[in-house]
């Protein structure tokens, strides 16, 4: 059934409400313009619902969880057993979810953005059909952002069932801790779910295609990680080829052939997380001139401006580094760009956080990458074993490395790997974007005894000055 002969106008349309779709929303509305945001799910996106969110809560709670087990470390000791309420932790974990897309409806409403509930499919340059389980409306717009994110890849050898065979969507909501986890595919997903379970009791095994775990990380950073893996009991082959796999009643098997010899592995669950495809193939792009890469990503330029000038895409469905502060970030350079502004991309430094044990972070140059772009490199490490702070959570494994130019000893990178190290990233980011010297965080006082310290002695080894380990001679 169609609603209304003539299309409704509207000013700015944002096609999809995730990290990027609604921050792109409420920055254009913030200019002036009337903006209307359409999804054809919750509103926060994949990152607030079944992304990001949930996983950390689901990471934290595995964390706690460990923590108390292993109290009696240091002098707390329990007399009864431990036990997860699998339905009740995810009870908690939804309601910090629902707790964050409430508050993004909220914040939609008092910018006055309409919020419309339907798909979106091009029917024309300007205009689209939303439809709805009951009826389908054209709106024409004068530009138009889209958000539509991505989606987890199947492989078609292990297609997913939801049951047995798990995205990392189902993954997030099992009522059960697996008394066998396989996990095809070691990248950060994979990783970080495979863990959290592992936390929480599962026998856990993952299996990677490649020669390391979590491919295109500095294997420096990742040897940690893996090391605190073997403590947990948790399996990694590297080198494993998936072949096939079946689900036989309540087990899945799955094949592999690792370094050259097949083998087999069984599982309750089978977690595939081999990486994210773009959400791009049921928008009509193609037919109205919107050009795509040739795995299915939006081409956008600086502005984040398709082929199609009035019509921008942003985050996931654009390509690049699929991150929801990507998304976000690109969003606010999109709305500004529709409202005039001189807003363009301009990645001085991408903070990278994977959740693991210990977690790592990077962001800015390596030591080789600054060789390579022609600066002549000094690089500084600190331990975390000579934090006061990180000892006293008995959370001290890890290091914290950072990376100048020799000659004005201006901050070019870090790469970090230890506790709370996601947010101990954000200070070198922000130098780097300063255009900050070692010197500079040198000289900024950081409060004792904190994980942050361990930034100012990496940045005062640039110098050779640090007072809590040996200088390098030069």
């Amino acid at each position: 059934m169609v609603v209304g002969d003539f299309a409704k106008e509207v000013d700015v349309l944002v096609i999809g409400a995730g990290p990027g779709g609604y921050v792109a929303a409420i920055r254009a509305a913030q200019l002036g313009r009337h903006v209307t945001i359409v999804d054809k799910d919750t509103l926060g996106g994949v990152c607030l619902n079944r992304g990001c969110i949930p996983s950390k809560a689901l990471i934290s709670a595995s964390e706690r969880y460990q923590q108390i087990k292993a109290s009696a470390e240091i002098g707390i000791e329990l007399t009864g057993e431990v036990q997860v309420n699998m339905p009740k932790l995810m009870s908690w974990k939804n309601a910090v979810v629902d707790k964050l897309t409430g508050g993004v409806k909220q914040l939609l409403k008092g910018n006055k953005v309409e919020v419309l509930s339907g798909e979106a499919y091009f029917s024309g340059t300007n205009t689209v059909r939303i439809a709805t389980e009951k009826s389908s409306q054209t709106y024409e717009f004068k530009d138009c952002i889209i958000a539509t994110g991505s989606r987890p890849a199947e492989l078609p050898i292990l297609p997913f069932d939801g049951k047995r065979i798990l995205s990392s969507t189902e993954a997030l909501n099992l009522q059960e801790v697996p008394e066998r986890l396989l996990v095809v595919g070691g990248g950060y997903i994979g990783l970080e779910l495979g863990t959290a379970y592992a936390k929480l009791g599962s026998q856990v095994t993952i299996l990677e295609g490649s020669k390391q775990l979590l491919p295109g990380t500095d294997p420096a950073l990742t040897r940690i990680v893996t090391r605190k893996l073997k403590k947990l009991g948790v399996t990694v082959l590297t080198d494993a080829m998936v072949q096939e796999g079946e689900v036989q009643g309540d087990q899945v098997t799955v094949r592999a052939t690792v370094k050259g010899t097949s083998q087999e592995f069984t599982g309750d669950y089978c977690l595939v997380a081999v990486g994210r495809k773009p959400n791009t193939d049921e928008l009509g792009l193609e037919a109205i001139g919107v050009q795509l890469d040739e795995r299915g990503f939006i081409s956008i330029d600086q502005q984040c401006r398709t082929s199609v000038k009035h019509i921008y895409a942003i985050g996931d469905c654009a390509g690049g580094d699929l991150l929801a502060h990507k998304a976000s970030y690109e969003g606010k350079v999109a709305a500004e760009a529709i409202c005039g502004q001189p807003s363009a991309i301009d990645f001085q430094a991408m903070p990278y956080v994977i959740f693991s044990d210990p977690e790592i972070a990077y962001t800015g140059l390596t030591e080789a990458e600054a060789k390579a772009e022609g600066y002549t490199p000094v690089v500084s490490r600190f331990a975390f074993q000579a934090n006061g702070r990180a000892l006293s959570m008995d959370n001290a494994d890890g290091y914290v490395q950072l990376v100048a130019d020799q000659e004005t000893k201006r901050v070019l990178g870090a790469q970090m790997v230890g506790p709370d190290v996601s947010s101990l990233i954000g200070e070198v980011v922000l130098a780097i974007e300063m255009g900050a010297s070692a010197e500079d965080i040198a000289l900024t006082i950081h409060a004792h005894p904190t994980l942050p310290e361990v930034v100012m002695e990496a940045a005062e080894g640039i110098l050779g000055n640090a007072i809590h380990m040996v200088n390098k001679k030069k």
